[in-house]
């Protein structure tokens, strides 16, 4: 029988149910759960540059630690090694299954590999947009900001700063959750609300269009302490217990008040940063309340959801007729209705 071909995680999302496959990637995340007759088995979230999967090892599964070049069993129960995987380099030998009319991974067979021969940071995926793309498009947004560009580059400009946005995820798992995403998901944001304050504007409504460049470029910088890439992908303590919103007003007001940014724009800016997320519902402490705010919160749900819909239709197979699989993150399914 013919050894199973080694794919990249796009790859394996387009195999067929049947299909066998090698992986080898970095784990985003691992948990341990029981089924229902209280067997163990494993959730796996697998990365490489291409995206990511999910599999399942079942309490059948073999474990393998070929690092010294070895061929060891390992006991996931027992071994540190099945204890700490998320983070590390890791090989699976699987195949996809369907369930409930889904189509699933199962791990077969987990590989422990080297980790120096197999840098984990090797695998961690990345904006596919050039670093000098998204460079030249933040300088052409900047110059968008009138009187407040010499704040928001004394901002973005700090090198601390600066070398953070260009690698940070915007998210863990919801959408951009890659080096680099948060760059990419605030000049999308960026450059929808520069749009749409310029569309409202020609409305006949009174919009501050360098406020709106300068919030929406701002909007997410508190996500510098929530996320970091350690290497994957993950949600800092003060993350967790404060969230982005929060810690991102935190931080604009302290570099607004080092600059001594005028309180009429910092207030409308400030502004922006706490009600981004459109509802309290959401997480926003207050709700959109200015021709600005509004613009912004808008253009970050917009490329939110646009993120969901190309994400998910990425997955489809030809039978779905276009339907996605349900998306959590956005709570729908979607519909790709172009052949």
């Amino acid at each position: 029988m013919a050894e199973p071909t080694r794919r990249t995680t796009a790859e394996v999302r387009q195999l067929p149910k049947d299909a066998k496959f090698d992986a080898l990637g970095v784990v985003m995340t691992s948990t341990q759960r029981k089924d229902k007759k209280g067997s163990p088995y494993w959730t796996i979230t697998l990365m490489d540059e291409t995206g990511t999967i999910e599999g399942r090892v079942w309490s059948n599964g073999v474990w393998k630690d070929v690092s010294d070049g070895g061929n060891a069993d390992v006991n996931p129960l027992t071994s540190d090694l099945a204890k700490n995987m998320a983070g590390r380099s890791l090989g699976v030998r699987g195949q996809v299954s369907e369930f409930n009319d889904r189509l699933q991974y199962t791990f077969n067979v987990v590989y422990f590999v080297d980790q120096v021969k197999y840098p984990p940071h090797e695998f961690v995926r990345k904006s596919p947009i050039p670093m000098e793309t998204l460079r030249a498009e933040l300088e052409g947004i900047l110059s968008k900001c009138g009187e407040l560009e010499g704040f928001v580059r004394s901002v973005l400009g700090r090198e601390d700063i600066r070398r953070e946005f260009e690698s940070f995820p915007a998210a863990v798992s919801h959408h951009h959750a890659y080096a680099a995403g948060l760059l990419e998901h605030t000049l999308s944001v960026a450059r929808a609300a520069v749009a749409m304050a310029d569309a409202a504007k020609a409305s006949g409504y009174p919009v501050d269009g360098s406020i709106v460049a300068a919030g929406a470029l701002l909007h997410d910088i508190g996500k510098l302490d929530a996320y970091r890439l350690s290497p994957t992908p993950e949600m800092t303590v003060p993350g967790t217990v404060i969230d982005h919103i929060a810690l991102g007003y935190a931080r604009f007001d302290r570099l607004a008040e080092e600059f001594g940014l005028e309180e009429r724009p910092r207030l409308a800016l400030g502004h922006i940063l706490v009600s981004h997320h459109g509802s309290k519902e959401f997480g926003s402490p207050a709700l959109p309340a200015t021709p600005e705010a509004m613009i912004v919160s808008s253009a970050d749900e917009l490329d939110f959801r646009l993120y969901c819909w190309k994400n998910a239709v990425d997955q489809l197979d030809g039978d779905s007729d276009g339907i996605t699989d349900y998306s959590a993150s956005a709570g729908r399914r979607f519909w790709k209705w172009q052949e």
